[in-house]
């Protein structure tokens, strides 16, 4: 089963996505507050795959979008349930949402386009659909394990975002055994140069103390690598395990797949509730 994409090969067969029903999660945040209805312009021409919603801004700016036929130039404006919106003369339709989860391999970017022309996870997904999606945050090159990909800005944005402590789990193999103070130290919580770096769960897995399992819901760039290497360890293996309640079962390392009406309902309605 190996290819040209660093031993990966990618499925030939492009399988159906599935056909989301978010009847319920708008119920969800009607009975929240949440506005459901109609969406900022912006949003709209993201999520049909014109651009992105910072890009979308400088477009309407420039009288590039119309609404129902009038020329819209306002920053803030909502689309109505019903309306027309056109683009450079051609009518914009709200892209299919997509969400797929990738069991990253080790050497690829997290990115969707690299200007030296290295693999990317995109590589790795360039048969699962049309349309435009991107990564849920990033995983070092070298790192592996559960990636989110989707073109729903508003979900990403969400498990993005610091204060909605998404949990993730990491499996670490270190070059030496850990000690038990610095076991202790980590599971205390660290202060790095850049803050404090809480552990919400430490566990070591093999005997010989070289490898550990991580819950930790912080998202700083390279922070589990920079945990064990602020005492003084080498991270020869780093590889995520589980991502906002979703894991690696029956998702073979390079392989991807579509998530279910339940995952992606659960995923839109967490701190909802």
């Amino acid at each position: 089963m190996k290819g040209k994409k660093g031993g990966f090969r990618v499925n030939k067969r492009k399988p159906d996505a599935p056909k989301y029903d978010f009847s319920y999660v708008k119920k969800v945040e009607k009975d929240k507050g949440k506005e459901v209805g109609p969406q900022r312009l912006n949003k709209y021409l993201a999520h049909a795959g014109i651009c992105s919603r910072r890009e979308a801004d400088k477009l309407i700016e420039q009288g590039l979008v119309k609404v129902n036929g009038k020329k819209v130039t306002e920053l803030g404006y909502k689309v109505q349930i019903g309306d027309q919106v056109e683009y450079k003369g051609k009518l914009v339709k709200p892209e299919k949402l997509i969400y797929l989860l990738l069991n990253k391999p080790k050497s690829f970017l997290t990115t969707t386009k690299d200007p030296e022309e290295r693999k990317t996870v995109m590589d790795l997904v360039s048969n699962a659909c049309e349309e435009r999606i991107f990564p849920v945050g990033r995983l070092d090159r070298n790192t592996t394990g559960l990636l989110l990909l989707t073109n729903d800005g508003d979900l990403a944005d969400k498990l993005m975002h610091p204060s909605n402590n998404i949990k993730k789990v990491y499996q670490v193999t270190l070059d030496k055994p850990i000690t038990e103070d610095d076991f202790n130290a980590i599971n205390s919580g660290l202060k790095l140069e850049d803050g404090p770096a809480p552990v919400d769960g430490l566990s070591v897995i093999t005997p010989d103390g070289m490898t550990l399992g991580i819950e930790i819901h912080i998202g700083r760039n390279r922070i589990v690598r920079r945990i064990f290497e602020h005492l003084g360890y080498d991270v020869v293996k780093l590889d995520r395990t589980l991502y906002a309640g979703l894991t690696k079962k029956d998702l073979a390392r390079g392989k991807w797949r579509f998530l279910n009406q339940k995952e992606v309902a659960r995923l839109k309605i967490m701190k909802l509730k």
